[in-house]
Formats: C-alpha cells, structure tokens, sequence
C-alpha cells in the first residue's frame, strides 16, 4: 500500500540497528509506549518488575536511573519524583490517613513540616515534634503511623540519635522514613546504619543535590527494600500521576558516576572551612556533625563509620549583630552565591532566624542570626579568602 508522504514520514521505520553498547544509555522519551500485541497488552500487571506500558509507569531510561539510585542507597526499588518535595509528598500520602499521627523532627527540612501542617489542617493528621538528638522527646501514641528523620538535620545540621529512634519506632511498630538528601547514600547505608543491622522503612533523597551535580536538574526518589512498601508507594505514585522526563533522567545518571568523588571533595573543602571558621571571633558557634565539640558528633561517627560528611557547615553570628549586619555579609561575598539548595558546582550562602523556623527549646544552639554555606567545587583557599573580606563589611 502506496501511503502519502505525511503518514509515510509519521510511520518510518527505524532502518539503523536500535542496540549497540555506549558508555551512557540510550534516552528513551515516551508517553504513548506501543504494545507489540494484545497479549503483551493484556499479559501485564502494574506489578511487574518493569512494566513498560505508559510513560509515567516507566521507560528503560528511569528504570534504569532509579535501579542505580536505590543501589547506592542499599535499597531493592526506587521511585522518582519531579523533586525532592514531591517524593516527600508521595511518602505523606501514601501512608497517612485522618486521625493518624506522624512524628517531625524540629530541625526536618522545612517544606516538609509546612505540608504536614498543611495536612493537619485540611485532613485531620495529627503532627507531633521531636528533638532530633534527644530520643525520650519522641512519645507516640497508639496512632502513631510514620516518623521522619533526617540526618543530619536542616540548617543547624544535627545528626541525629539515629539508632535508637528507629529502635523506638520499631518497637511501636511505626513506619520510618528518612531523608536522605545530605549522606546521598554515601555517608552511610540507611538500609543498615549499625552493628545491630538496624534499617530505615524508606528514604527520600533530593537528586536535585548530589546525584544531579549540576544545579541545574529537578528531581526525587523513594527507595524502600520492601516489596509490599514499593507497591504501595507504586500504586500512589500512578494514581498522582508523577512522572519525570527521560532527559532529566539521562541527565542525572550522566553525573552518577562522579557523584562520590564531588562528595568527597566538597566534604573535604567544608572540613577546611570549618577549622577556619572555628578562629573566628565573630561567630558564637559553627556548627557541623565532624566537629568533636558538636553536640552530635557521637551520633554521626556511630553511623557514619566511613567519616563521610556532606558539604554543608553553618555559622551563628554573635548576638549584637542584627539581620542588617549578616546581609551585608552575604551581599559582599563574591564566590558564595545567595541562593537555596546544594550539592552542584558553584558555593551557596542563605541566612536565617531560628526563631522562626523552630518551635522546641534547644539549649545547644547559641542565640544569633544563622548561615549556611553549601560548598561547591571552587578551591578551598579562595573561599576562605571570600568569607574573610566579606567579613570587613560587617558593622554591628
């Protein structure tokens, strides 16, 4: 049959052989994904290991990513999302319900406590706070259903007493679920963190940060080692509709294989800086899980073995200097750049007050404005050097 040129063109066939072997995997873009028959059609379940049958189910460029992902997590299965956020999300849908009560630690990423709340208000979830570092805060009930961890914490970066808060919520027979993000699944195995072989339920991980590298990519993922769990959050994940796009896929797997030696080169740099941050009369306290003076420094060499660490370190400012006097700082760095998120090429700086962001006491914590560094791959002596003359605009 002679067909015209417009639906020739739509139905070319694909002369050049489809397989050969490249360094990266080839990129599958799909929404539509043809079934070779009905039998492949109707011979399926969603629960198949790969089942390729509408995009955002799955191609073989996101199995592919997502098989890497839960590897280096020491996890068996994987989820993306479209950003770390909404895999926080999918979590929180996925596993509770009204009258439940999920457990939050007080330094948790900040968007997560902000949708719980959003949820406690809408849906009729209970949210309970703990302290991080202090195992006897975390009491649940008989409803309780999930507790978040993350380790180390938001912004003031405490590690936390992770072995026996999942010790805790095991015993209560209470889901746990980690946030990732900062170990990336190289500072320690969540899936089994101690010399008892204690594992988390699940984790969350913003590839955003380090898997990405870029800064320049939005994206999630849930690893779980169970298979019940993965089905759930499987079911969930297709009926939110969540997908990601096969190039920001592509994209992310292109920069796994330098994921660890950018983590331990910013890890290194963090360290230097904060040496030299600690001489610094001008900050009340500088705050950072490998430091031996931090108040969780025990906590993270029981579970970082390894010593790994993430490229993060924060500052308190002494109290006589005001919010006015830290963004002049900020405003007059020049390699730090004012700006969220981490794990990418270029150093970050971003302010805070803790007043508004935590609503337990912690003694541990000086009063004073706080910032974050987020360090990039720029040569440690030059971001001293920056940190030092910015310093020189400071007025009190």
């Amino acid at each position: 049959m002679k067909l015209h040129p417009q639906t020739a063109l739509i139905h070319a066939e694909r002369k050049a052989p489809q397989l050969i072997n490249t360094i990266q995997p080839p990129i599958y873009r799909a929404s539509t994904i043809i079934f070779n028959n009905t039998a492949a059609l109707f011979d399926r379940h969603w629960t198949d290991a790969y089942d390729y049958s509408y995009g955002t189910h799955g191609t073989p460029t996101t199995f592919t990513l997502g098989d890497n992902i839960a590897q280096i997590e020491g996890g068996n299965y994987c989820l993306l999302a479209p950003s770390g956020l909404s895999a926080i999300n999918l979590v929180n849908a996925c596993f509770l319900a009204h009258g439940d009560e999920v457990w939050v630690a007080d330094n948790i990423y900040g968007p997560n406590m902000e949708h719980l709340r959003n949820l406690e208000s809408r849906y009729g979830i209970t949210v309970k706070v703990y302290n991080a570092i202090d195992v006897e805060s975390f009491q649940p009930s008989e409803k309780a259903k999930l507790l978040w961890l993350e380790a180390a914490g938001s912004v003031t970066l405490e590690f936390p007493d992770l072995i026996n808060l999942v010790k805790k919520a095991k015993a209560n027979h209470i889901l746990t679920a980690l946030d990732n993000t900062w170990g990336a699944g190289l500072a320690f195995n969540a899936f089994d963190f101690s010399d008892q072989h204690l594992s988390v339920d699940l984790t969350v991980h913003a590839l955003t940060k380090y898997p990405s590298g870029g800064g320049d990519i939005l994206m999630g993922s849930v690893v779980t080692q169970d298979k019940n769990l993965h089905h759930k959050l499987f079911r969930m994940h297709a009926i939110q509709g969540i997908a990601i796009s096969g190039d920001d896929a592509a994209q992310v797997q292109r920069s796994l294989s330098s994921m660890q030696i950018r983590y331990e080169r910013q890890a290194e740099t963090a360290l230097k800086l904060l040496t030299w941050l600690k001489t610094q009369d001008i900050f009340a306290q500088v705050l950072h899980p490998a430091d031996p003076d931090n108040i969780s420094h025990t906590f993270w060499k029981e579970t970082c073995q390894t010593e790994q660490s993430a490229g993060l370190v924060s500052v308190i400012f002494k109290p006589e200097y005001d919010m006015t006097a830290i963004r002049q700082f900020c405003d007059a760095l020049t390699l730090f750049k004012l700006g969220f998120s981490w794990g990418g090429p270029v150093s970050l700086v971003m302010l805070y007050n803790l007043k508004d962001m935590r609503q337990l006491e912690h003694s541990h914590l000086q009063q004073g404005i706080l910032v974050r560094f987020c360090i990039g791959l720029e040569n440690a002596d030059d971001l001293i050097a920056d940190l030092q003359q910015a310093l020189k605009f400071i007025e009190k």
